[in-house]
């Protein structure tokens, strides 16, 4: 009996224990699915904030680029009456920005008519400076030909003879409406009365005419 008793205690004791222990287990948190969710919930706030810090430094990029606009484009800076204490909204700086790129490029294709209208100025100077040479060039080979024979009354009736010559040619050919009739008109003029062999023609028949009323 004494045994039986012993071994029944024993067992209530180890029955007691046992459950202890399963209630014990039953009670402690379980860490490997608690850290399971906190990664993903770190993963998930690592994209949130990587999202917003894109999105951040895509509007930095767009307002740099309008405040970039602004200050290279002059009239954004000269604002209206009615909006002056306002913030220019990026519509008006867009508009401001087309305008002005379209007034550039109105002013380079004025530019290049300047340019144009330059090059025939040059090549009409050379022409006259070739002419002018010519002249000198003779006058320098022969220097003593027809010295003290020709009278200053002479001299000025030819001159006369080709001024109205080419003057008539001018005023038939040239229009004075506005500068950019005269410029085209001139140049068209000089390139077809000043070249070197009608100027010579012209140069002739002034002689032809002096010499018969002299003669």
């Amino acid at each position: 009996p004494a045994l039986f008793m012993e071994n029944a205690r024993k067992g209530s004791i180890v029955s007691r224990a046992n459950s202890i222990g399963s209630t014990s287990a039953s009670s402690v948190p379980n860490t490997d699915d608690e850290d399971s969710d906190n990664h993903k919930e770190s993963y998930k706030d690592q994209r949130r904030r990587a999202h917003t810090q894109a999105e951040q430094k895509r509007r930095d990029a767009i307002k740099k680029g309008y405040n970039d606009l602004q200050a290279i484009v002059p009239t954004c800076e000269q604002q209206d009456f009615s909006i002056s204490s306002q913030k220019l909204s990026k519509a008006i700086v867009l508009q401001k920005t087309i305008d002005y790129i379209q007034f550039l490029h109105k002013e380079k294709k004025k530019q290049e008519e300047e340019v144009s209208t330059l090059r025939k100025d040059v090549m009409a100077l050379q022409i006259m400076k070739v002419n002018y040479e010519q002249i000198v060039k003779a006058h320098q080979d022969n220097p003593n030909e027809g010295k003290n024979q020709i009278s200053d009354e002479v001299k000025f009736n030819v001159f006369q003879g080709i001024m109205d010559s080419l003057f008539q040619s001018f005023n038939a050919s040239v229009s004075v409406t506005s500068f950019q009739e005269l410029s085209a008109c001139v140049f068209s003029w000089i390139e077809e009365h000043c070249k070197p062999q009608t100027l010579r023609d012209v140069v002739i028949g002034v002689l032809h005419k002096v010499k018969s009323q002299l003669y």
